[in-house]
């Protein structure tokens, strides 16, 4: 006798926004934005339909948000120019992860606006 496992995924659009928004913890306790949507799509990306790629859009936008700060903070020297860079990541990060919610929310791919991809979504 022979047992095949069929794992079927289920399709959960308030996981996935859900998801979205709690990038926005950062804004709201200072931490957080990164950890807790990673700690969702590990434990779900396997279950969930079209997890894995919302998933991944988060952590590339959140590691991109990283990377313009880095870049972000020594440019301040270079006339102001990196206030305008840490300007639009705050506007980036706050932006974004609402309008990949409503995204979500209508089962539409995410957006990878301004998003450098670390990882293939």
């Amino acid at each position: 006798m022979e047992l095949v496992s069929q794992q079927t995924l289920r399709e959960d659009r308030q996981l996935l926004t859900v998801t979205h928004l709690t990038q926005l913890l950062g804004y709201i306790i200072g931490f957080g934005s990164l950890i807790v949507p990673l700690i969702i799509w590990l434990s779900s990306r396997n279950t969930v339909m079209d997890m894995d790629a919302h998933g991944k859009a988060i952590l590339n936008l959140q590691l991109s948000l990283i990377v313009y700060i880095i870049v972000g903070i020594p440019a301040i020297l270079l006339l102001g120019l990196g206030i305008l860079i840490l300007i639009g990541a705050a506007i980036l990060g706050f932006v974004l992860p609402i309008v990949n919610a409503v995204r979500a929310s209508n089962g539409e791919a995410p957006s990878q606006f301004m998003t450098i991809r670390f990882f293939g979504a």
